[in-house]
């Protein structure tokens, strides 16, 4: 009985036979009113009055689309609908009385009219706010005797199908109900697809589109979203997950369709369901990479990674562990981050790993070449550097003589001892560089690239640049995290500030992959896709912490940090872009580097570096770095341009 009276079939005919006893009673009202002026209608004049109006306005109602939508989501729009559908009724049954020669009293229609809206109207409202509230009171009070949460899906397509039944499967089975399906009550769907709109799935509504998500929110008492879309395009995807983060809802993904997992162990969607992560807020989906080539790549080879204590780097080694290599070697001069990447990579391969750590600075030549001649690694990764912008403009010479140097050290001393690749990890801030720090990292990139246009031994260098990265150490999203936490303000240094961002993943995979099909002296740079606001990162990830941005949490703007650019580019205006097997990775252009010229202003980078002489060797690095300029100008291009 209850599926017959869930049915919204059922509860149409139900309002209009509530909508066929209202116009008749009104009819018979009007009558008996006008009794009470001494003008009395004729019997049979009511009675064709009511044969034909009836039908009529019931038909009326049903054109101007009364009928289409649940009656316990009726709003001002809907209730105008049911006046234009009495209003054609009551105007063709009295054309037809013209037609038919029939008497044709107008105070009488006129009054039949108003009364009839009337009912029609007041009986939608009254069961909205009495029937329903009644409807809610026990749900509520089913609510509270359960974990379950009013939840709205969004997509009605096969995704949501699936997803509902599996929730109405798993609840009603004493064997497979769990945590997971007890966290949900299904409510509502919200489809885009308008013909979807008015009907059900296993008795949930597809009430609206994605546009009105924040009303139907209200309305239906929503606690909980999950977006049930795994094909969605990128653009849409994030257009509809920023208009549920501004419910400050919790929201729940189903993973991209290329993520979903349907094997032996994992067969359904509903354990797939997972809570929205920043990443899924990029716009775009995960970049996913050949496993093989770079198995084949890593396997029975000894890696040499420094910075493996790093972010980038400890993600190095997570990954290069899973592909069988013949030993490990990390290499970081900070031993809290080296010991913590040990014990986890102990932990989860134990003996079946034969790993090193190794306490060093890349600017030590006789301890790099010590570590080099003990291990002699096949291929060394790069990751050490110093990388927070603001910092290396007040201490330039850190980053000089870290980066540049140390990575000088490293690649030469690979090339000397017959490193099959060295692999160097750098950064878009390379790329036209404002500040100290991404100088330092362009002229590590033609520290590189001028030993690979030597062509002396047998070492293939590669450099993989990439923006920023979520969760990196150097990263805003930990900051913004700390800050909503703590109860402070988040900083945005600039409300136009944009950047490109990856997962620490994604570039590790990138790293990876680009090293595997390398040839040496190349720039490898990874399609990014559309850079992103920072001020709407920082928005979302209030949303997603449950808090409303400016009202619960304030959004401060701080100002550019010194060296600090609005917009970050990947590649320079020289460098041209060649595809890759992998349609994401592009190959840039190599710039020829005049080996006399670029050697002599080493050296005397280096000196000055030496002796610390800070303006000299800053200036050096001006000279080395053609397009190093000052933030002050590359920003007001910037912002003239837009």
């Amino acid at each position: 009985m209850k599926k017959v009276f869930g049915r919204f079939g059922f509860r149409k005919t139900l309002l209009v036979i509530a909508d066929i006893f209202i116009i008749t009673v009104a009819a018979i009202g009007t009558d008996f009113i006008f009794s009470f002026t001494g003008y009395r209608v004729k019997s049979d004049t009511v009675l064709c009055s009511i044969i034909l109006t009836v039908p009529l306005c019931i038909g009326g109602l049903l054109v101007s689309g009364a009928y289409s939508k649940l009656w316990r989501y009726f709003n001002k729009k809907d209730y105008f609908s049911c006046v234009l559908g009495i209003l054609f009724g009551m105007s063709m049954a009295a054309l037809f009385k013209v037609v038919l020669n029939q008497s044709l009293y107008m105070p009488y229609v006129l009054v039949h009219f108003s009364f009839s809206i009337i009912g029609v109207c007041l009986f939608r409202f009254l069961f909205k706010t009495t029937f329903i509230d009644l409807i809610n009171a026990g749900k509520n009070e089913a609510k509270n005797k359960s974990m379950n949460k009013r939840t709205m899906i969004i997509g009605a397509g096969t995704a949501g199908r699936m997803l509902l039944s599996e929730i109405h499967h798993a609840q009603q089975s004493p064997y497979d109900g769990d945590k997971i399906s007890a966290s949900f009550e299904p409510v509502c769907f919200i489809d885009d697809d308008r013909s979807k709109v008015g009907s059900e799935i296993e008795g949930v509504p597809i009430v609206g589109s994605s546009v009105e998500i924040p009303r139907f929110v209200k309305e239906l008492d929503i606690e909980q979203i999950i977006f049930a879309i795994p094909s969605c395009f990128d653009d849409e995807r994030k257009a509809i997950l920023d208009i549920c983060s501004s419910t400050s809802l919790p929201l729940k993904v189903i993973p991209f369709l290329g993520n979903l997992i349907f094997d032996d162990k994992t067969t359904t969607l509903l354990k797939q369901v997972r809570d929205i992560r920043v990443e899924d807020l990029l716009g775009r989906p995960p970049i996913t990479f050949d496993n093989k080539d770079i198995r084949d790549f890593i396997s029975g080879k000894t890696c040499l990674v420094t910075g493996g204590g790093g972010s980038i780097g400890s993600e190095l080694v997570r990954q290069i562990a899973k592909y069988s290599p013949k030993k490990i070697v990390i290499v970081d001069i900070y031993e809290n981050n080296a010991y913590e990447i040990q014990q986890e990579l102990i932990m989860e391969h134990g003996s079946d790993l034969d790993l090193t750590v190794l306490i060093a600075s890349v600017r030590d030549y006789d301890r790099m070449n010590q570590i080099f001649e003990r291990f002699k690694p096949d291929i060394v990764f790069h990751a050490a550097a110093h990388k927070h912008v603001p910092l290396m403009e007040t201490s330039p010479m850190e980053a000089i003589k870290n980066n540049v140097f140390g990575t000088f050290n490293v690649a030469t001393l690979a090339q000397y001892h017959d490193v099959k690749k060295f692999v160097m990890i750098s950064t878009d801030k390379a790329v036209n560089p404002t500040n100290v720090m991404g100088a330092s990292k362009r002229c590590c990139e033609m520290v590189v690239q001028y030993l690979a246009q030597q062509n002396e031994g047998v070492t293939d260098f590669v450099v993989t640049r990439f923006g920023n990265v979520l969760g990196s150490n150097g990263s805003v999203i930990p900051l913004f995290k700390k800050q909503i936490e703590q109860g402070k303000p988040v900083t945005v240094t600039h409300p136009d500030i944009i950047r490109y961002f990856m997962t620490i993943p994604e570039a590790v995979s990138l790293v990876l992959e680009a090293a595997a099909i390398a040839d040496g002296g190349e720039i490898f740079v990874l399609d990014m896709g559309k850079p992103v606001r920072i001020l709407a990162l920082a928005e979302n990830l209030i949303r997603l912490y449950g808090k409303v941005p400016y009202k619960d949490v304030e959004i401060k703007f701080v100002g550019l940090r010194p060296g600090e650019k609005i917009k970050e580019e990947l590649l320079m205006n020289e460098e041209g872009l060649r595809k890759t097997s992998n349609k994401l990775i592009f190959i840039g252009k190599q710039i020829e580097i005049d080996a006399d010229e670029f050697i002599k202003a080493l050296n005397r980078l280096k000196a000055a570096a030496k002796a610390n002489s800070e303006e000299i060797a800053v200036q050096t690095l001006h000279d080395i770095v053609p397009t190093f300029t000052t933030p002050e100008q590359f920003n007001r291009a910037i912002i003239k341009a837009s």
